[in-house]
């Protein structure tokens, strides 16, 4: 028997014998998955992360722990009418997509909504659109990103299905896991090399 005859045997096989989870399983388990199950495995993935995070129960305390992270630093951010719960309304003479790149890359601290936010991963998706710019995320060595509790899916596969037709219509969508992070060949690993070092979400009701 040849080799590529070898290979493709052995694939046959295990499309035979796979045990493979079907349609039905997955929507069951998606049943017996509570909002509450979904928040809490997503603050357990972000605090392994080593992401701060922070459950508000109003719109009025996510603008207080907003303010308490922003206050005295030069603020890039989305703008205003993109972040959720009136958020931006405090801050102070904040710098927007906008603007010069070099301004923009002045900032100490970078403030977004999401588009999703996924448990299972603690990652947010951020999709680009007018008024919210990519750099707002990747320039300042702070990003704080308010997500409304509605935004968190269990899966990948569970954002992808209900924002389709929004990634179509995106120039780019970005997935945000934790802080910047890369390793040498020695496996050093540096934080904030390529993007903030510092990841901050504050989720509100």
């Amino acid at each position: 028997m040849s080799a590529r005859a070898a290979i493709l045997a052995r694939v046959r096989t295990a499309q035979r014998t796979a045990r493979l989870p079907t349609q039905n399983a997955e929507r069951l388990a998606a049943r017996v998955r509570t909002p509450a199950d979904t928040l809490a495995r997503f603050r357990e993935e972000l605090t392994t992360l080593g992401v701060e995070n922070f459950v508000e129960d109003s719109p009025e305390a996510v603008g207080l722990r907003v303010q308490a992270f922003c206050e005295g630093k030069r603020v890039l951010a989305w703008d205003s009418a993109e972040l959720p719960y009136r958020a931006g309304s405090i801050l102070a003479s904040p710098i927007f997509g906008s603007r010069a790149r070099d301004e923009q890359a002045s900032a100490e601290i970078g403030v977004t909504g999401c588009d999703g936010a996924v448990a299972e991963t603690g990652s947010l998706v951020l999709l680009s659109a007018k008024g919210r710019s990519r750099a707002v995320s990747l320039l300042p060595a702070v990003h704080l990103a308010i997500v409304r509790r509605d935004q968190i899916v269990f899966s990948m596969g569970e954002f992808f299905a209900r924002n389709t037709a929004r990634m179509d219509a995106s120039p780019s969508c970005t997935f945000v896991t934790g802080p910047s992070r890369t390793a040498d060949i020695e496996l050093t690993l540096t934080l904030g090399v390529h993007g903030p070092g510092k990841l901050v979400v504050v989720i509100g009701p």
